[in-house]
């Protein structure tokens, strides 16, 4: 059997001032065809990897069409956008006959002209195909999961960890239910529910260990194929943005519904508990000093370019460097300027670098540091698993007061270690390290930390959510109302 692919990821927010253009996709690199054999290592690369071994091992051919992605920004320009999915409809003409697509998407994909690319992207596919070709997606779980997606897909199964640690299983998983529609074993049906919560699940701690459990206890079992939690991306303003639990089941409407159903009611009865907290920047520096020995990690949540954040705000460096707080690291900052200066000047010169707070209001004032040069890389580089992250031309400098700062010129968040011990940083003696992360940090940084905290400082990406200004997205959801299925003056 000919499976045919193609990727297109990108998380789009909507309220940030700067469009997705193709310089963005081409940052991450851009593939025709042949991410599997030119970026094996890369993001893009080892998803279509993952797919031709599955089908070598049982004896079908995989045709990989365009591989692209972008880092979370605002709208995608749409020329761009019709761009790649006209390549990928282009390719997937060329390949018919096929007997099944996979593809790998994210699901809040917004370009100027279309809120759900994705789902148009699906839907175009289905034209061309045909109604008994299957088609399988697989999602990031901070996707819009929407019914123009639902209704022309076969297959669709998002992340069920955040950090996404288990993309690999969830496409294995979406392969093998394709495949299997294709050769006629299995016949999925899928039902939704729309849980009318909108925010952020840490499915690091509990509750929401446990309700991963609960999903995963469900599946391969009485008639359930995938059970899927789409936690939703906040900050993209589109209708169908938000929480929304899906099951398939093999040819059980009914059953799907009804579990859909109940996760979603055990989700809403620990909305409370699952809600992440996090301190206000003195107060965190506070908790943090007074952790005796080990090292303490402070997410710069509002900064995290994951969610279209400029990552160069100086909030939180600016308190450190005012209270004469020592022995910290913190990056990554993107600053291509101050990356530059460092580079001509050179490795062990010392001098005054205006660092950060270049993008706008939301990344705060740039501060002006004696720093000395210490570190200098053209092609700096962190790994989360076995996946290879690029940062860029990247600088190490540091203050006369010990504060370490990683500087880079691609704008990408710090999951990894490596990021900083890549550059010659030692963290085992650390006080202190901050990260410009939401929560894919966590995997990496958690097992070497003796206390992760979450910062609440100023930036792009609030978590204010009953005061996310939406415009499109209709109002009835908590936590902007106590109890939106019973108040049908916001329905």
């Amino acid at each position: 059997m000919k499976i045919f692919t193609a990727t297109l990821v990108t998380e789009t927010n909507t309220f940030a001032p700067s469009p997705t253009g193709f310089g963005g996709y081409a940052s991450f690199g851009i593939f025709h065809g042949d991410a599997s054999k030119v970026d094996p290592d890369g993001p893009l690369g080892d998803g279509a990897v993952e797919l031709h071994r599955l089908a070598v091992a049982q004896g079908h051919e995989v045709v990989e069409s365009l591989s692209a992605m972008a880092q979370p920004s605002g709208r995608t320009v749409q020329a761009v956008y019709e761009g790649f999915r006209d390549e990928i409809l282009a390719d997937l003409r060329a390949a018919l006959p096929v007997g099944a697509v996979v593809l790998i998407l994210h699901g809040a994909m917004v370009a100027e002209r279309c809120d759900d690319c994705e789902g148009e992207l699906i839907e175009e596919i289905r034209r061309i195909v045909g109604e008994t070709v299957p088609i399988g997606v697989e999602l990031d779980l901070h996707c819009h999961f929407t019914e123009q997606m639902k209704r022309n897909a076969d297959v669709i199964v998002c992340f069920k960890e955040y950090p996404h640690t288990d993309a690999i299983d969830r496409l294995r998983e979406v392969y093998a239910l394709t495949v299997a529609t294709a050769e006629g074993r299995i016949r999925p049906v899928t039902a939704m529910h729309d849980c009318r919560m909108v925010g952020i699940w840490h499915t690091t701690r509990e509750p929401m260990i446990g309700f991963v459990k609960r999903m995963q206890s469900l599946e391969g079992k009485d008639g359930v194929l995938s059970v899927s939690f789409g936690h939703g991306f906040p900050w993209g303003d589109v209708a169908e943005t938000g929480a929304r639990i899906w099951v398939i089941t093999d040819n059980d409407e009914v059953k799907a519904q009804r579990i859909a159903a109940q996760l979603a009611s055990e989700l809403w009865d620990m909305r409370e508990a699952a809600r992440p907290t996090a301190l206000l920047i003195d107060a965190a520096l506070d908790r943090a000093l007074a952790v005796d020995g080990g090292l303490v990690v402070l997410a710069d949540v509002a900064d995290n370019p994951g969610g279209g954040a400029p990552c160069d705000s100086t909030f939180i460096l600016s308190r450190i460097v005012e209270r004469g707080i020592s022995n910290v690291a913190l990056g990554c900052i993107y600053d291509i300027g101050a990356v530059q200066a460092c580079k001509e000047a050179g490795v062990g010169t010392r001098l005054t670098l205006r660092i950060g707070g270049k993008s706008g209001v939301s990344s705060g004032t740039p501060l002006d540091l004696k720093v000395t040069v210490r570190a200098l890389a053209d092609d700096h580089r962190q790994t989360m698993g076995g996946t290879i992250s690029r940062l860029g031309s990247a600088a190490w400098v540091s203050t006369d007061d010990d504060v370490d700062i990683v500087l880079m010129t691609l704008r990408e968040q710090t999951f990894s270690p490596s990021a900083f011990t890549g550059l010659g940083i030692d963290l085992a003696g650390k006080r202190i390290v901050v990260v410009k992360s939401t929560q894919h940090f966590h995997a990496e940084f958690a097992p070497i930390a003796e206390e992760v905290l979450y910062v609440s400082a100023p930036g792009a990406l609030t978590a204010d959510f009953v005061n996310i200004p939406y415009r499109v997205r209709p109002p009835n959801f908590w936590p902007r109302v106590d109890n939106p299925f019973q108040d049908i003056s916001h329905a």
